[in-house]
């Protein structure tokens, strides 16, 4: 199991920076992908970026160019830099791990951390 903290959620005005951290109890090598993911009221849990062991990157398209997913391997911690936030973005934001324990794929996440743009 891989426990996971985020945080850097906040409030933040349209046009606005913030930074989520997501620090994971052990080696970023060990695991499969690192993600984040955000959940608006009544909506679906959606992903907004994930980097794998090896460093690949992928975002969706709503996050590209605004976000940036980045990983400090000695902290063994995973960050999203959110630029140019809009409204829609205020949600909450989890952390994911995406793990193999015992050879079956096995998903951990984090408390999730408030992101507010306010308009």
């Amino acid at each position: 199991q891989v426990q996971l903290v985020e945080s850097g959620g906040g409030l933040v005005q349209a046009g606005g920076s913030l930074r989520l951290s997501c620090a994971a109890s052990r080696s970023l090598f060990s695991i499969n992908a690192m993600g984040w993911y955000r959940q608006a009221p009544g909506n679906q849990r959606e992903l907004v970026a994930r980097i794998t062991k090896g460093g690949s990157t992928n975002y969706a398209d709503f996050a590209k160019g605004r976000f940036t997913i980045s990983r400090d391997i000695v902290k063994n911690t995973v960050y999203l830099q959110m630029n140019s936030l809009k409204p829609e973005d205020s949600a909450v934001y989890y952390c994911n791990a995406e793990d193999t324990v015992g050879g079956s794929p096995k998903t951990d996440w984090g408390q999730g951390t408030q992101v507010t743009v306010s308009s």
